[in-house]
């Protein structure tokens, strides 16, 4: 008898379109150096923005997490499926449908050392503006993320930093 296996995904990922990585911190001089990291799509996929906007949040229902479901700490679980390694200048993140090299600024590396971990977050809502080799001003990632859906549509965790043993 053959039996048919099916996947267990609902992520469509024809749907998911340009996923993309960025990093930055908050200004150190109001006490606030927290380094981030933000997955975003670009409302790119197949099938539109709405689409899009399904199809990354069911890749976090995948993941186990739950948008604006508060801040998720894995930095004592061994089998998160998210994994942050810092090394050479660059953030390297691999999870479920996205392994990606982000080159981070100074500051942010010396955040992440000193904390030992990084706010992740997983932003349902794309956000076309910032494709990749487009600079991204500050005022531009003040007006996605100051936006009240775009924090509350997203999910929120905090990675620990990986480093490579020597």
């Amino acid at each position: 008898m053959t039996t048919a296996h099916t996947s267990k995904s609902t992520v469509q990922r024809g749907h998911l379109g340009t996923l993309s990585v960025l990093a930055w911190t908050g200004d150190p001089e109001e006490g606030h150096d927290t380094p981030y990291l933000i997955a975003y799509s670009l409302g790119d996929g197949a099938a539109g923005a709405e689409a899009g906007e399904a199809a990354v949040l069911a890749m976090i229902g995948e993941l186990g997490l739950t948008p604006g479901g508060g801040l998720a700490d894995v930095t004592g679980a061994n089998n998160s499926p998210i994994r942050l390694l810092v090394e050479g200048g660059q953030a390297v993140l691999s999870m479920p449908y996205l392994n990606v090299q982000c080159p981070v600024p100074k500051e942010w590396l010396s955040a992440a050392d000193g904390r030992g971990h990084v706010h992740f977050m997983i932003a349902s809502r794309p956000w076309p503006e910032a494709a990749p080799g487009r600079p991204v001003t500050e005022d531009m990632l003040q007006a996605f993320l100051g936006d009240e859906d775009t924090l509350t549509s997203a999910a929120h965790v905090l990675l620990p930093v990986g480093r490579l043993r020597r």
